[in-house]
């Protein structure tokens, strides 16, 4: 019975995501993709044994709806750009095609269209704001004295304080030749830093295969960054067709950039 509790909670977590990013369209207010996933932890909170923290410090609920995802993208409802996460228009139909969680479950286990005649659903309507009674103009102030002008200074440029150290931390860490995956303490995993270009580097070879991943600075999980920057983010993930590839960390934009 458990098992289907989880199997239940997932479905209702993937309409989720697909209900936050519809009303982003509405609202035209834009989400990363570890604020979507939160806010569907949010909407439907993980039970004890999915709030269990795994070794790369992550809940085994919020791991797994990111994995999860993937299904709303080969259905053709959800798109995943280093942009950020767009819902489709199959994917709002879906919404309401789909409207019951059973109904959703099913459909995206056994690849259901959505119905051709489904209308794209529409935002909720807006009430007028109450209109104010106009407010009594103010006397005019008298302008103060001019005082006379300071200097010119040439202004300082803020200098980005770096890491002692940027580690690349996931499920590949052994293959790198680190003695576990998802620590950031061992040297094998540690990125190097380009003085010129002010960004950290890492290049590795990796089987064919796909790759969860986060930055995780001075040797330790107490900062650490996923998916589009996020601190304490969504895991970055890599579809890899194996062979060399070069992860660039920019501390500017907390950022990954694949090479």
């Amino acid at each position: 019975m458990a098992a289907k509790s989880a199997v239940e909670k997932s479905s209702v977590r993937l309409k989720t995501v697909l209900d936050v990013l519809a009303e982003g369209t509405w609202s035209e207010k834009s989400l990363n993709a570890g604020e979507i996933l939160a806010e569907a932890i949010v909407r439907v909170p993980l039970d004890t044994r999915e709030s269990e923290l795994l070794s790369g410090g992550i809940p085994r609920g919020h791991k797994n709806l990111t994995a999860e995802t993937a299904k709303l993208v080969k259905a053709g409802w959800l798109l995943k750009g280093r942009s950020g996460w767009t819902i489709t228009d199959d994917g709002l139909r879906a919404t309401v095609a789909f409207a019951k969680p059973e109904e959703f479950a099913t459909a995206l286990a056994e690849g259901t269209p959505v119905p051709a005649d489904t209308p794209l659903p529409t935002a909720p309507a807006k009430k007028a704001p109450a209109r104010k009674p106009a407010a009594k103009k103010a006397p005019a102030a008298k302008a103060a004295p001019k005082k006379a002008a300071a200097p010119k200074e040439t202004a300082a440029v803020e200098k980005l304080e770096q890491p002692s150290a940027v580690a690349i931390a996931g499920d590949f860490n052994t293959v790198l030749g680190a003695p576990e995956d998802w620590a950031p303490q061992y040297d094998e995993v540690q990125m190097k830093f380009n003085t010129r270009r002010k960004v950290w580097t890492l290049a590795a070879t990796l089987p064919a295969g796909f790759y969860t991943y986060k930055i995780a600075l001075n040797r330790s999980w107490d900062e650490n960054y996923g998916a589009f920057g996020v601190r304490d983010g969504a895991n970055h993930e890599l579809n890899h067709d194996g062979g060399k590839v070069t992860f660039t960390y920019d501390h500017a934009t907390r950022d990954i950039v694949l090479g």
